[in-house]
């Protein structure tokens, strides 16, 4: 590396260095308070996508427009999305499962597909296949899962058999910029959950294996990704469900690494224990183990530390832990379950539940049950009508919430904070007090907390044709199909007659419009899910499982239960942008947990990039994807993961997919 001086100049406040090979370029606040290069010149120094600003003394780009001047949303009668899956290779070999991650495994810029079936059956070429690993090649899907090595295991090596694999999330987990893959082996009698090494082309070996997320019979139901202390090393969040016959939930996990692929557990230290389900206070309280369903890692106070988020089945408390600051690279959480508003909603009447009612009509001194109503729509004889009630435990306030399988961080209404989504299972009989799927809209406390403004002001409700419905909502994202500027909901049910995909799209009024299933996302029974520009044309595609659970039921199933792909169509109406992140000294290398601002066309949308969560490892693409709607340009703003929280400000041209390195400044990808 050659030589450079640094010269201080009080009166302009600007570092210069002459730029040799090999020099960085240095940096100076720019005038909109963001940072710009102070090389003086910069003649040289400039990309070919680039001039030199002579005023100002720094390269900016001069890229040749791309704008679109006829942009529109989507409106009623429009086709949003198209199934493809026979194009894109979903057909052949049949990639059935409902477990959906992508990430770019192999570094050609195009997102790969992991799809996995429920449950720990290991990958077997004499029986039922379990994992699939598809490698995206810019238009269709082929099967690397052999080739790969994901599948390889420490016990029985010689074996066809491979590992299982039910939980899968990605990233870079040694900072030598290729995504790493943590599988979770829930409850097998012989492996564990490993780390995989990726040598950058897509291939992974065994990480070490000393690490303490290696738990033989470990119950897991998710887990994510994220930077916990800010120290530049990627950390896991685990959630822990219930083994089978229990009935209870068991420990959350969090486990921080140590750049290696080596990982050792902190959970007490951080102070994230609960308790075993003995005492009802406990469980009331938010105090007792989840029955995790879901995992999330997303910071909900903007204080730069991500909060943790465990869903949780069985209508059992969800729980949200708050970062309570970092001391020596340990960070330490504060239990705001109850508090925030996430364990479950304020609906404590559980006077319209059907079993209620028929347990109290056959027991009228009982507690509270002299003036519940008679059931309305089932046989009441005995105490077997009265099949989803415990009268000692079903008044509780940790029975009357939710069965959440996925809780999804984002912010839809462009306040700057980060909402959740929740996914809910519903019966019928259960009544109003079963917290539905809905938005939790962040309040803005620092120690966090959210309102519940009901799918009724929300425009999230949905029809429901018979009295004995369900809603399986299980798995489901926040993604702007339609590139307008504004993110839409989509929500996956299954496992029940009537239940499929539904598409909401976000109005002008910051409410929700059900885009018709002719016009939207055409599939039943719909479970798991990944989004990302797969096709790269400049807007977000889905891919969406299909469960063939209860088919006796009804007509929501199909024959074979792969995975389809579905086309946007639509997005190409509006302009966007696409930034590439790459966190350098200080950060973790993925950028996991860098929050991104994209100012447009009067509004300002908050990102943040995801390192998994919701149900077994749900993840989507790591680059962030803004819809501009009619604006040509936008401001860009990155905190970067790292203990300063160092920030950078840029405007960049719509219509571009963008490399940005910390510190340096975007380039555009070809």
């Amino acid at each position: 590396m050659h030589g450079c001086r640094t010269m201080l100049r009080r009166f302009a406040a600007v570092a210069w260095c002459v730029v040799l090979a090999g020099c960085p370029r240095p940096v100076a606040p720019g005038p909109d308070g963001g940072s710009v290069d102070a090389g003086l010149p910069c003649d040289g120094a400039c990309t070919a996508d680039e001039r030199c600003d002579t005023e100002r003394g720094t390269c900016v780009l001069d890229l040749p427009s791309k704008c679109l001047t006829d942009t529109a949303a989507w409106a009623p009668g429009t086709r949003a999305f198209v199934d493809a899956s026979q194009a894109w290779g979903l057909l052949s070999p049949l990639a059935e499962g409902t477990r959906i991650s992508s990430a770019d495994l192999d570094g050609d810029g195009f997102q790969d597909l992991a799809i996995r079936r429920v449950g720990n059956v290991r990958d077997d070429p004499s029986g039922t296949r379990a994992v699939w690993l598809l490698r995206n090649t810019g238009s269709t899907f082929e099967d690397v899962t052999a080739e790969s090595g994901i599948l390889q295991n420490r016990t029985e090596t010689t074996s066809p058999l491979g590992r299982p694999a039910e939980v899968m999330i990605f990233a870079d987990v040694d900072n030598d910029g290729d995504v790493d893959v943590f599988t979770g082996a829930s409850q097998s009698p012989v492996e564990t959950s490993e780390i995989l090494l990726n040598d950058g082309t897509g291939h992974f070996t065994l990480g070490p294996a000393g690490s303490d997320l290696r738990r033989v019979m470990d119950a897991i139901g998710g887990a994510s990704f994220a930077d916990v202390n800010l120290d530049g090393r990627i950390d896991l969040w685990v959630g822990g469900t219930s083994r089978p016959g229990s009935g209870t939930g068991t420990q959350d996990r969090l486990y921080l690494g140590d750049g290696s692929g080596a990982f050792f557990e902190v959970t007490d230290i951080a102070g994230l224990p609960t308790r075993e389900w003995r005492d009802i206070a406990d469980l009331n309280a938010g105090l007792a183990h989840t029955i995790n369903w879901g995992t999330a890692a997303c910071d909900l106070n903007d204080d730069g530390i991500p909060e943790l988020l465990s869903s949780s089945y069985g209508r059992a408390p969800n729980h949200l832990w708050v970062a309570d600051g970092i001391t020596a690279r340990q960070v330490h959480y504060v239990n705001r379950s109850v508090a925030s508003g996430y364990a479950y909603d304020d609906n404590m009447d559980w006077t319209d539940n059907e079993s209620a009612r028929c347990y109290c009509k056959l027991h009228r001194t009982a507690p509270d049950c002299a003036t519940v109503p008679e059931p309305r729509y089932i046989p009441c004889d005995s105490d077997d009508d009265a099949f989803r009630w415990s009268h000692d435990v079903d008044r509780e306030p940790f029975r009357l919430g939710g069965n959440t399988g996925t809780t999804v961080c984002a912010d839809v209404n462009g306040d700057g904070r980060l909402d959740l989504l929740n996914l809910e299972i519903v019966h019928w009989d259960v009544g109003a007090n079963s917290d539905p799927t809905q938005l939790l809209i962040n309040s803005g406390d620092p120690e966090v907390h959210f309102e519940r403004p009901g799918n009724a002001a929300m425009g999230l409700t949905r029809p429901h044709d018979t009295i004995t419905w369900d809603d399986g909502d299980i798995t489901g994202a926040i993604f702007d199909f339609d590139n307008d500027g504004r993110p839409d909901v989509l929500i996956n049910s299954t496992d029940y007659p009537g239940t499929r995909a539904w598409l909401y799209h976000q109005n002008d009024a910051g409410t929700f419009d059900l885009v018709p299933m002719e016009d939207g996302i055409d599939h039943q029974s719909a479970h798991g899910v990944a989004v990302a520009d797969f096709d790269r044309d400049g807007d977000l595609d889905v891919v969406i499982g299909h469960s063939r659970t209860r088919c006796d039921l009804g007509t929501h199933c199909y024959p074979q239960a792969h995975a389809r792909f579905f086309e946007n169509v639509v997005g190409t109406h509006g302009n966007w942008l696409q930034l590439e992140l790459e966190g350098a000294e200080g950060s973790n290398r993925a950028a996991i947990g860098a929050r991104v601002t994209v100012s447009a066309n009067g509004r300002t949308q908050t990102f943040e990039v995801n390192g998994g969560h919701g149900h077994y490892g749900i993840q989507h693409d790591l680059v962030v994807h803004a819809g501009l709607g009619p604006a040509c340009e936008a401001e860009v703003t990155v905190r970067w993961p790292d203990e300063a929280r160092t920030t950078q400000t840029f405007t960049l041209p719509a219509n571009y997919r963008f490399h940005l390195v910390q510190g340096g400044r975007p380039q555009p990808v070809k």
